[in-house]
């Protein structure tokens, strides 16, 4: 079958094109070849993250690969059937373990019986969705359409070490429902987390106050919960999610 091709440094030029085209390769069968990968980023080409996607598709769906090495701006990746199953991979970086989630959770989800995902690396860090992103927006959003799954976070993992655990239960679908908004309507909530990992106490305490005195005003309701979380490394999170009349936003 003739690959689907694509050019790596189109619209944003970053890992996003590669993770898409996996996750699409694997449900639709058909085979992708991207060139330029990673164009626009000042390291071009794969990096530890993008290479673990690569290859835990693979091992995912018996899939065959070309130019699955460090650094390389060509890859060709043939997919065969999935396997639903549980699964260990580890970035070996602070590379987001929330991306590598994103990348197999549908194809595996799709399939016929429930898998386990354990993640290792990056878990709280720049310029990806954070673990509690995940399991407070974008799972929610998910069971809605019918994407059964559950998120626990065994430790979590900031840059530039890493070491933070994702683990996800994936349940097959039985029924897909269309996901539907088309207002917003009016702010009803804010919840919120303060937490820290190896850091004293106090820190999580002034984010908490630092975020209530500038919410507030703004909505009916605002709590903002103190969270300790165990990590290989210091870090700390501040999280907001508004609760809409027809959504939520975090």
């Amino acid at each position: 079958m003739q690959p689907v091709e694509l050019d790596g440094s189109r619209g944003e030029g970053g890992g996003q094109i590669v993770r898409s085209a996996l996750t699409l390769s694997m449900l639709t069968g058909r085979p992708c070849l991207i060139h330029n990968l990673r164009a626009r980023r000042e390291r071009p080409g794969l990096q530890p993250q993008h290479l673990t996607a690569v290859q835990a598709a693979a091992a995912v769906c018996d899939g065959r690969l070309e130019g699955a090495e460090l650094h390389s701006q060509t890859l060709r990746f043939e997919p065969a059937a999935v396997r639903p199953g549980d699964y260990r991979f580890d970035i070996g970086t602070a590379g987001a373990t929330s991306l590598l989630l994103q990348t197999l959770y549908l194809p595996l989800a799709l399939t016929s019986t429930p898998s386990t995902l354990v993640l290792t690396g990056g878990t709280h860090v720049p310029l990806s969705p954070c673990f509690h992103y995940l399991d407070l927006a974008w799972q929610p959003l998910l069971a809605e359409m019918g994407l059964d799954m559950e998120l626990l976070l065994e430790r979590a993992g900031f840059y530039p070490p890493g070491g933070g655990e994702l683990r996800a239960l994936i349940e097959p679908v039985r029924q897909l429902t269309p996901l539907t908004r088309l207002e917003r309507g009016d702010l009803l909530a804010i919840n919120g987390i303060s937490a820290v990992a190896r850091l004293p106490a106090s820190i999580a305490e002034r984010q908490r106050t630092q975020a209530l005195n500038r919410v507030q005003a703004l909505a009916p309701s605002v709590a903002i919960e103190l969270e300790f979380m165990p990590a290989v490394s210091p870090g700390s999170l501040l999280l907001l999610l508004a609760h809409f009349e027809h959504g939520q936003a975090c």
